[in-house]
């Protein structure tokens, strides 16, 4: 393993790690609770969590073939494989793979991805704040502003702007201005809902709006 992919696995373990440690004080009601995942509520997003984790390559493509390359298929086939009736299960299940090193055939970044962007699902859900490696978010966001959306990125929601981080060195696009987090504009790049107040500038009500829709 080169030191890039070790750094990256070194966020990503502690991610999974912090993500347990504040699920364990989940009541019943708040494994319900909906999330920005159309249809996902935090105990689908907590079985998705422990499929990835535990996805290969070679699993990847077996799934794929199995789901007929539909991404949608294919995720819903990995959720229904690792929810447990009890979340106390799922969750034991997500404690069992936070040191896996597993991936499927796509760029290490999309791990941290992964990691950032599904973690402030759970935690946005039920109240919960993480604490995040800002420049491995930016790294995350970088990667997500190339990748198009059919290939889980959101590059088409930031065309015709201009992303600038307010806590870390990131400056992309050309267009009307939106300023933020890495995180808030990570999220909101990757189709998630963020409050008004996280992102200014001239192009924030457009890039809040098509994070949406």
């Amino acid at each position: 393993m080169n030191s890039r992919h070790a750094a990256v696995w070194t966020v990503v373990h502690h991610e999974r790690a912090a993500l347990v440690r504040g699920l364990e004080a989940l009541g019943p009601e708040q494994w319900a609770a909906p999330t920005a995942c159309p249809g996902w509520d935090v105990h689908d997003v907590v079985a998705h969590l422990v499929d990835t984790a535990k996805t290969t390559r070679l699993s990847f493509v077996r799934d794929m073939v199995t789901a007929r390359f539909d991404f949608d298929r294919q995720n819903a086939m990995g959720l229904a494989r690792e929810r447990r009736t009890d979340p106390a299960d799922t969750l034991a299940a997500l404690r069992a793979v936070v040191t896996r090193t597993s991936t499927p055939p796509a760029a290490i970044v999309t791990r941290l991805v992964e990691a950032f962007v599904h973690g402030e699902d759970i935690r946005r859900a039920v109240g919960l704040s993480g604490d995040y490696p800002v420049e491995q978010v930016a790294a995350a966001l970088t990667f997500q502003l190339r990748t198009t959306v059919q290939l889980g990125g959101g590059r088409e929601r930031a065309s015709g702007l201009r992303l600038v981080t307010s806590d870390a060195s990131v400056d992309s696009g050309v267009g009307s201005e939106v300023r933020g987090t890495a995180l808030a504009l990570l999220l909101a790049v990757s189709g998630r809902p963020v409050a008004p107040d996280e992102l200014t500038g001239a192009g924030a009500a457009t890039l809040i709006q098509r994070a949406t829709s």
